[in-house]
């Protein structure tokens, strides 16, 4: 899937440095306790389809573990380089400016510790193909032919109306 991505930072001249990366995956965060875990489930769960051997939820703001947090789980477990990869659908003000601020603090307290913020998931076609797939199985479970996804699996809210 990811063959010609090395997990390792790069010097300039493309060399392996030697370190390990990281990722943080961030969300914005709610107030809504059962959303922030359902997400931090997710990140965890699907950390080891990533070729990263670190890999960490975290909230922008309003929950636990912030950026700060999983930042400096990432340095505990021994990463030299820290890619934060919004969970943004685009480019925005959390993009272009609060995350930045917010992954400069946390690296404040790891000098040494290099990072970036990687780019939101769109605009990525990718992302039609997933909406389509979703329109299509809820479709499909109205139509009887599909039994409810797990998003939706007893809220009723699978319904055509």
């Amino acid at each position: 899937m990811h063959d010609d991505l090395d997990p390792r930072p790069r010097s300039h001249d493309g060399h392996t440095t030697g370190g390990t990366v990281a990722v943080i995956v961030v969300d914005h965060g709610t107030r809504r306790t059962g959303a922030n875990e359902g997400f931090e489930a997710f990140v965890r769960a699907s950390a080891d389809l990533m070729p990263y051997p670190i890999v960490e939820p975290a909230h922008m703001e309003l929950a636990e573990p912030s950026i700060a947090t999983a930042f400096g789980r990432c340095v505990a477990a021994g990463a030299t380089a820290v890619a934060i990869a919004p969970y943004f659908l685009g480019p925005g003000n959390h993009w272009d400016r609060d995350i930045p601020d917010l992954a400069e603090a946390a690296a404040a307290g790891h000098p040494g510790v290099r990072w970036l913020v990687a780019a939101p998931l769109g605009p990525d076609p990718q992302l039609l193909v997933l909406v389509e797939q979703r329109v299509a199985h809820c479709l499909a479970h109205v139509a009887g032919r599909a039994d409810e996804c797990t998003t939706c699996a007893g809220t009723g809210r699978c319904t055509l109306r």
